[in-house]
């Protein structure tokens, strides 16, 4: 059932982005799009929202988690941004079928990302760079690959390319909702929010 969801989430995005692709699209001009080319771009929508979100907040906050409430426990801002550029190379690199170029923390413990990366920078960085590793993973995903199966980072069993797809593009949204709670929190507008 998990699985119909996720095929019928994936389709539903796939769908609106070819919608979206053909109405903006001029006649003739730009290829039809594939499900590489409908990943990748749902995949930059996102991170083009996340990563302004994760700049946004000053160096000085980056330790910010809320106490006020029932927040008990919960990830720091940074570490959120480390959670999330983490299972952005746990997902590139069960797609490339290789170990993640960096560390990526345990997959399955509660996984904040490296422990050694505490500057902003280093952070924003880490997680520009996740992007980048994240779309190159997705780029292994077409009409022939979408259904093949691949040893699922997070654990024993394997799962298929477009499982991952889908987890790739849902999981940040999670995290960016939680930024976005942060940021508000700390007197920021999101950039993404901000008027044009």
């Amino acid at each position: 059932m998990k699985t119909i969801r996720q095929l019928s989430l994936l389709l539903a995005v796939a769908a609106a982005s070819t919608l979206t692709y053909a109405q903006s699209a001029k006649p003739d001009k730009k290829p039809a799009p594939t499900i590489t080319t409908v990943l990748d771009r749902q995949l930059s929508n996102i991170e083009s929202e996340i990563v302004p979100a994760a700049d946004a907040l000053g160096a000085d906050k980056y330790d910010f988690a809320p106490t006020n409430g029932e927040f008990k426990g919960v990830r720091t801002f940074a570490q959120e941004v480390k959670h999330l550029a983490a299972t952005n190379y746990q997902i590139g690199a069960a797609l490339l079928n290789e170990k993640p170029p960096v560390d990526a923390g345990d997959p399955n413990g509660p996984d904040n990302g490296p422990d050694n990366l505490k500057a902003k920078a280093e952070i924003v960085d880490y997680l520009k760079n996740s992007f980048t590793y994240l779309h190159k993973g997705l780029a292994t995903i077409n009409s022939k690959t979408v259904v093949e199966q691949v040893q699922s980072p997070f654990g024993p069993n394997k799962t298929s390319r477009l499982t991952l797809a889908i987890v790739a593009i849902s999981h940040p949204e999670d995290h960016y909702g939680q930024m976005v709670e942060y940021l508000r929190m700390n007197g920021i507008i999101p950039p993404a929010s901000r008027a044009q």
